[in-house]
């Protein structure tokens, strides 16, 4: 039984009350409009189009002498749009050379599905790197070829992506070589292994030569002279 209290004090005992009773409700069952407060405004721009802006500055002009300033005017962004989504240029830059790896490793294989055996795929890879090192496109450069230049000047996370993107780019072509060799168009007589990586380094050679704006008709000379290692 409650000791009897003044009106103004039962009024006062009953807001408590109610101010009790809600804040038990909101915690066992809060609205949606709390959780839209937990999980933050959403971002105002698209993130991977952004990144694909950032993937051509890094590309050009490599990670040390890209400024947070080139990064903002290239995305487009302001500083404070930009540091809602990235901690800061190192985080942008291992966001880049992680998509830059998906979307160009996704646009490889469409490549090399054209060929209809093993030496036939490996044609299409090399010509798919002539086709981007000719002319203005190639001197553009590439994120992965540039970031393998700065690589003894990368912390341990930003090495890890990079050779992470290079190795993938390597099993890919330890497969093609391997069925090449199976279907009888590759040579048998080379270790697969050590094929693929003299692949990998002609064309990543094609890349940093593709710097200086080849033609197209220069590197294809490059090509058919590469090709005769599989023989």
């Amino acid at each position: 039984m409650r000791p009897d209290l003044s009106r103004a004090g039962r009024i006062i005992l009953l807001d408590l009350e109610m101010i009790v009773s809600y804040i038990a409700a909101m915690t066992q069952n809060p609205s949606s409009s709390t959780l839209t407060r937990q999980r933050g405004r959403p971002r105002e721009f698209d993130v991977d189009q952004a990144i694909d802006k950032a993937i051509g500055v890094f590309s050009e002009r490599g990670y040390h002498a890209t400024s947070v300033g080139d990064l903002t005017q290239a995305m487009e962004l302001t500083q404070g749009s930009l540091y809602k989504a990235f901690k800061d240029k190192k985080d942008i830059y291992i966001a880049a050379v992680e998509r830059y790896k998906l979307v160009q490793t996704q646009r490889f294989e469409a490549a090399v599905r054209s060929g209809e055996n093993g030496r036939e795929k490996l044609l299409a890879a090399m010509n798919f790197y002539a086709d981007a090192s000719a002319g203005q496109s190639g001197g553009r450069g590439c994120l992965v070829v540039g970031a393998t230049a700065d690589l003894a000047s990368l912390d341990e996370d930003m090495g890890r992506v990079v050779r992470g993107a290079i190795e993938a780019r390597e099993r890919i072509l330890v497969r093609l070589v391997r069925e090449g060799q199976a279907d009888g168009s590759v040579t048998a007589n080379r270790d697969a292994g050590a094929l693929a990586k003299t692949a990998l380094c002609i064309l990543y050679g094609i890349r940093v030569v593709g710097k200086t704006a080849p033609t197209r008709e220069e590197l294809s000379a490059v090509v058919d002279i590469a090709m005769k290692v599989f023989d």
